[in-house]
């Protein structure tokens, strides 16, 4: 198979917030044969993030997140909460292990004693630059939850710790609807005795 060719004609900011808005003319190679024609795409560019799935393998427990989330409002929800695992935006001259670990602090208040990567992923590669770095990270889960996260960050977060079992029951249930939650969940799923034994 012949070398796939993606090329920017140009691009033009149509907001510049929080997360800038891009307005970007692409082409690129067919399948078929030969280039498509110049189209336009608007881009939302986010920076990369790192999250992590704390887990207890001495007690066999996860650690869990709900925070409001305004996107999901916006899109209607009755219920514009989430239950989440720890993730952030990764931070200029930081490693993805390295804001998994002080993202654990801010948001749950727990100390990462080992990390495993996961495969990482496009949330919406349709229409976002973000890439998410996963990981899974060790912890001594005694002690852990209560309402965390940084005021002037306007974070509210709620954290708890959940049996294994119970929170993969999530997958099933229809409790989950958010996608980094649910990959980690389902990576535990597959990888849980392995690293229950590695980490006792």
């Amino acid at each position: 198979m012949s070398s796939k060719i993606a090329e920017l004609v140009n691009k033009s900011v149509l907001s510049n917030g929080f997360f800038p808005l891009l307005l970007c003319k692409v082409r690129h190679s067919l399948f078929a044969g030969g280039m498509s024609r110049p189209f336009s795409r608007e881009v939302l560019q986010r920076a990369p993030v790192a999250a992590v799935l704390p887990y207890d393998p001495v007690r066999d427990t996860v650690v869990l997140l709900e925070q409001f989330r305004a996107g999901k409002m916006m899109a209607g929800a009755k219920d514009p909460w989430m239950v989440e695992i720890v993730a952030g935006i990764i931070e200029d001259g930081e490693t993805p292990e390295e804001m998994a670990r002080r993202e654990a602090i801010e948001e749950a208040n727990c100390e990462i004693l080992a990390l495993e990567r996961m495969p990482g992923f496009y949330p919406s590669a349709g229409g976002c630059t973000e890439y998410v770095h996963m990981f899974c990270g060790k912890v001594d889960s005694t002690g852990i939850g209560g309402i965390h996260g940084l005021d002037h960050e306007d974070e509210d977060i709620r954290v708890w710790v959940e049996p294994a079992d119970e929170a993969l029951k999530r997958l099933d249930g229809g409790d989950l609807d958010n996608a980094i939650a649910i990959v980690a969940l389902q990576w535990l799923a597959l990888h849980r005795e392995r690293l229950r034994a590695a980490w006792q």
